[in-house]
């Protein structure tokens, strides 16, 4: 057992390993820019604009932990191993969501995190919703540089990783968020309750060694899991929200996206749930499927004739 968590620990706190960057918008027949741009700590970030000629409308889209801008290769070596046991052994391709983004009026921007894809690594190649906060005011700050996006209206599309680190940065900089004008935040993911969940599908009462998997990690990334909890970050959120999760999502409970829902402060906020699938990969490929309700909140919230 001691074995078992020292092997959690290391997988869970640094990242070992980057997934790459196997699709483009050109697929979709999408014109785009390479770009790159600072995060507010100054590391290099790398990233697609896609334009939409005659928009007035950007999403900016923040990628989930180990993705990159373009997905997960996780039908494929060595990420089908690490996924196919929780039933996530299948590829996610986010290109089409760029797609559907595009055609229905909006500029996108998708970049990779920092430690992630093309982007610099940082921060000793720890992990953490505070860190790559960072990243999400870097590119709210690239947005707000470009001429041909100085009118635009601004939504922010962070999934799982991308949400928590969004919740993060709203709490360190609430200032930097006064014109955004939307969020849509699928599948953000409390640590402990996530390592809680891997600890009972290997068998292991998690309450007997949670304490003992915070500590090891603790002592390698100076941080607890507590530390990363997205619930208490939740209420620094003053942006209209809609979470979505796949409610029996093997990897988590649903009481925790509750939580959250619970604490963003506002009222202008809305969560609903993927049923009748087990598959965190689901809750990521709900938007390819049926944008509908998407959609709809950003539209909702982005004027199509800018600020």
């Amino acid at each position: 057992m001691e074995n078992v968590l020292e092997q959690m620990a290391a997988g869970y706190s640094v990242l070992h390993e980057r997934s790459p960057i196997l699709h483009t918008p050109a697929e979709a027949g999408l014109a785009y820019e390479d770009v790159t741009f600072p995060s507010a700590d100054g590391v290099p970030l790398e990233g697609w604009f896609i334009p939409a000629p005659g928009s007035r409308r950007v999403v900016i889209a923040n990628h989930p932990l180990g993705f990159t801008r373009a997905g997960l290769p996780s039908h494929l070596e060595p990420w089908h191993s690490r996924w196919a046991p929780s039933g996530n052994g299948i590829e996610v391709d986010f290109i089409p969501d760029y797609k559907i983004l595009h055609d229905a009026g909006y500029h996108v921007l998708a970049y990779d995190m920092r430690n992630f894809g093309h982007s610099g690594a940082a921060n000793g190649g720890v992990v953490a919703a505070r860190y790559a906060a960072r990243d999400v005011l870097g590119s709210l700050a690239y947005v707000r540089s470009r001429a041909d996006l100085r009118d635009a209206a601004v939504g922010l599309f962070s999934r799982c990783m991308g949400a928590n680190a969004t919740f993060s940065a709203m709490a360190q900089r609430p200032e930097a968020f006064a014109d955004v004008r939307a969020l849509v935040a699928p599948q953000p993911l409390s640590p402990r309750v996530t390592l809680e969940r891997s600890l009972e599908l290997l068998g292991v009462d998690a309450a007997d060694t949670i304490e003992q998997l915070d500590e090891l990690i603790r002592r390698q990334t100076s941080l607890s899991l507590d530390d990363h909890s997205p619930v208490e970050m939740a209420k620094a959120v003053t942006v209209p929200t809609l979470l979505y999760q796949v409610r029996d999502d093997i990897l988590t409970r649903p009481d925790d996206v509750q939580s959250m829902y619970d604490n963003i402060p506002i009222a202008d906020k809305e969560l609903f749930w993927i049923e009748g699938s087990t598959r965190r990969w689901d809750g990521y490929l709900q938007f390819a499927k049926d944008p509908s309700r998407m959609l709809a909140w950003f539209d909702r919230h982005l004027p199509v004739t800018g600020r």
